[in-house]
This record gives C-alpha cells, sequence and structure tokens, in this order.
C-alpha cells in the first residue's frame, strides 16, 4: 500500500476542495496516484451533486453582464447567504453571465449543453455546475435570464439592487444615431425606478385580456357586494382599472425620482431637453427568490440529525 503523505492531502484538498479524509481515501483508493485520485473524488462529488439537487435553493445572486449593445440578466440560486457572498460563487455567476451573452443560448435547457469556456475536461455548463455543488455542499441552479440586444438607435440601461437582490434591463429606443451621455443617464434612470416600483407592462395595451379579465371580475363583485346599484358598478370597475394601469404599467406609474409626473411624462421631458425622441421598449425584472418557497429548517436540528443525535 503507498504511503500517503499530509502534503499529497493539502495539495489534493487545495484543488478539490473536498474534505481531508475524503481526499485521503481517494489517494489511498488510487494507490497514490494523484489525478486517478482527482477522478475518484469527480465521481463521489457528483455522486452527493446529485442528492444536494433536490434541495431548495432561494439565496444566490442576480447579475448583469453588458457587452455593446448586449446585456444579460441572470439570476443564479444556491441554499445559503454564507455561499452567495464568496468569491466563488459570485465568480461563477459573473461568467455563466458572460457565457450567456457570448453564445446567444434562449433557454437554461439551451445553456446546460454549452461547452464551459477554457475547461481542460471539455465540460459542459451542467457538468460544471455539478462540481460546484460538489464542493460547495450546496445545491445551485440557473434559474433564468433575460437576455437583451439593443436594437437600432437603441441602448440599454442596468440596475442591480440589494447587492444582487434585485436586478433590472431595459431597453430604450432613442431616435438620433449619436447616443449623448444624458440619454444613458435616462436608461439608468428608468432602470432604477423599475427596481423600485415594480411595473408588470411598458404600458396599458401591454396587460393580457385575462389580467384585465380577473382585475375587473373583482372590482365588480367587491362594489356589488357593497350594496351599489348596478348604474355606479361600471363606474367603480372602470376606476379601479385606471388605478391599475397607474400600478402596473411603466409609463402611467408615479417616477420614483419626482412622483407629480409619470414616467412617461419625465420621458418627454428629457426628450425635449436631448432633442431626441425616447421610447421604452421592453424590460425585464429579477428579484431573488421571488415565486421560490423558502426554506423553513431550523439549522441547529438540521446538523444534529447529521450527527445522528
Amino acid at each position: 500500500m503507498a504511503q500517503i503523505s499530509a502534503s499529497q492531502v493539502k495539495e489534493l484538498r487545495e484543488r478539490t476542495g473536498a474534505g481531508m479524509m475524503d481526499c485521503k481515501a481517494a489517494l489511498t483508493e488510487a494507490g497514490g496516484d494523484f489525478e486517478e485520485a482527482v477522478k475518484v473524488l469527480r465521481k463521489k462529488g457528483l455522486a452527493a451533486a446529485g442528492k444536494k439537487a433536490g434541495r431548495i435553493a432561494t439565496e444566490g445572486l442576480v447579475h448583469v453582464h453588458v457587452a455593446g449593445s448586449t446585456a444579460v440578466l441572470a439570476e443564479v440560486n444556491c441554499e445559503t447567504d454564507f455561499v452567495a457572498k464568496t468569491d466563488d460563487f459570485r465568480t461563477f455567476v459573473s461568467d455563466v453571465a458572460a457565457l450567456i451573452a457570448s453564445s446567444g443560448v434562449k433557454s437554461v435547457e439551451e445553456l446546460m449543453k454549452v461547452k464551459w469556456p477554457d475547461d481542460p475536461e471539455n465540460h459542459n455548463v451542467e457538468q460544471v455546475i455539478s462540481e460546484k455543488v460538489a464542493r460547495m455542499g450546496e445545491n445551485v441552479s440557473v434559474r433564468r435570464f433575460a437576455s437583451y440586444r439593443a436594437g437600432d438607435h437603441g441602448l440599454i440601461g442596468h440596475y442591480v439592487h440589494g447587492n444582487g437582490r434585485i436586478g433590472v434591463v431595459v431597453e430604450l429606443g432613442a431616435g438620433n444615431a449619436v447616443l449623448k451621455p444624458q440619454i444613458e443617464n435616462v436608461a439608468r434612470e428608468i432602470a432604477m425606478h423599475i427596481a423600485a416600483s415594480e411595473p408588470r407592462y411598458v404600458k396599458r395595451e401591454e396587460a393580457p385580456a385575462s389580467d384585465l379579465d380577473t382585475e375587473k371580475e373583482i372590482a365588480r363583485d367587491q362594489a356589488l357586494k357593497s350594496g351599489k346599484p348596478e348604474a355606479v358598478v361600471e363606474k367603480i370597475v372602470a376606476g379601479k382599472m385606471e388605478k391599475f394601469y397607474a400600478e402596473t404599467a411603466l409609463l402611467e406609474q408615479p417616477f420614483v425620482r419626482d412622483d407629480k409626473v409619470t414616467v412617461a411624462q419625465y420621458l418627454l421631458k428629457q426628450q425635449n431637453e436631448t432633442d431626441t425622441k425616447l421610447e421604452v421598449r421592453r424590460f425585464a425584472r429579477f428579484k431573488l427568490g421571488e415565486g421560490l418557497q423558502k426554506r423553513e429548517d431550523n439549522f441547529a436540528a438540521e446538523v444534529m440529525a447529521q450527527a445522528g443525535q
């Protein structure tokens, strides 16, 4: 049996991130062959990753990557805030967003099959994530992304709030071929507004009929239950719908920097000052973990359970 030195264990641990006892066992199994020991750990690590993949991951990072006229907004999740704050995780998220931009993929499923850049073993994204899961000890997943490439006479504004808790990208159309710095600032201001005010559509015409029908039904039901006569009910419903648009349509929302004007009025003012026709073409807003079920495990109890107590 080959003698396994402490320096070998230390080197293997630094390369793989695995525990000391796991490294020693892998070296012993591999007869002291370092590269073979790496493979042993990788195989075991991938098996462990599979067990972790079902665990709820609601922490993580929302990140924006901008390259020229392309911007990618991506949410990558992990299980704890502790891991989310590590340089390793943050670098990984940044690399994922950059890869989305350069590869042009349209879905997370497509992304999983893309080869990871400069990987000596030619792994794809899915395999790299599995290795991250094994090394970090937590489930890691790319949840979603939005990729925007500015069209003709357009530019991308972006904003990330709360150290990666909320992220926004917005495409602003500008009529002039020469984009002025002031217009770039307008795009950022609109992105900041979207982060704060949570619009659902750019303008009221984009609201799906199903959403409008639901709001009208609720408003009508409330008015009827309050005893209002039928003739008044429709006026109440119309008023409720105007309030709905003011809350959900970006252009009709009060502007966060000056709530005496709407976003549309703010844009008109900037349009006059820059002599440039301005329009919001589209936007995406991600809030970290929204719609996901939060873990309610008692951490201390989990540790005790794993210790067999």
